[in-house]
């Protein structure tokens, strides 16, 4: 085994690869063109006469509404009528139970109907999903428990009336 290095090629290599980058780098080689001045571009004169304002902003004219947004007054009376529209139509609708039963749940609340509580609760046993069965359930019983505690349309006219010999007033 030699351990002594070739020095004599690896001089000749080093030498040569010095080379290559001299002239990779810029220095060394004759043969190299020098490079042109950069002249620098002068920079524009500020002068504040020359500087134009931004102009200002035209005032804003309102645009008349072609299609005004309905009021929250019209929007109440458009959902409610499609609720009574939709209300026959329900059991013909054809969703998977977990849909009907939001259908249910949705007229229920805007309705306070209940006479949609046993088909509510039939819709809600026929939910596969154990963990959406058992919120429907109880969502059917918070509704059922909402509208126990809800006083009916003739009791809450009578509480309406003044108050006679002194008798509070029942709301």
């Amino acid at each position: 085994m030699n351990i002594q290095p070739n020095t004599v090629s690896n001089i000749s290599d080093d030498q040569e690869l010095a080379k290559a980058l001299a002239g990779v780098n810029g220095f060394g080689d004759a043969d190299t063109q020098p490079v042109a001045e950069v002249t620098q571009v002068e920079e524009p004169k500020s002068n504040q006469e020359n500087i134009n304002p931004m102009p200002s902003p035209l005032p804003l004219n309102p645009v008349p509404q072609i299609n005004p947004v309905p009021q929250r007054d019209e929007l109440e009376q458009i959902k409610m009528e499609a609720v009574n529209e939709l209300r026959p139509l329900v059991d013909k609708l054809i969703l998977p139970p977990e849909e009907k039963f939001d259908v249910y749940l949705l007229l229920i609340r805007c309705t306070d109907d209940r006479t949609l509580v046993a088909p509510a609760h039939e819709t809600a046993r026929m939910i596969e999903d154990e963990t959406r069965r058992a919120t429907a359930l109880l969502d059917t019983i918070k509704e059922i428990d909402y509208l126990s505690a809800k006083p009916g349309l003739e009791e809450n006219s009578a509480n309406i009336a003044s108050p006679i010999d002194n008798q509070p007033l029942l709301v």
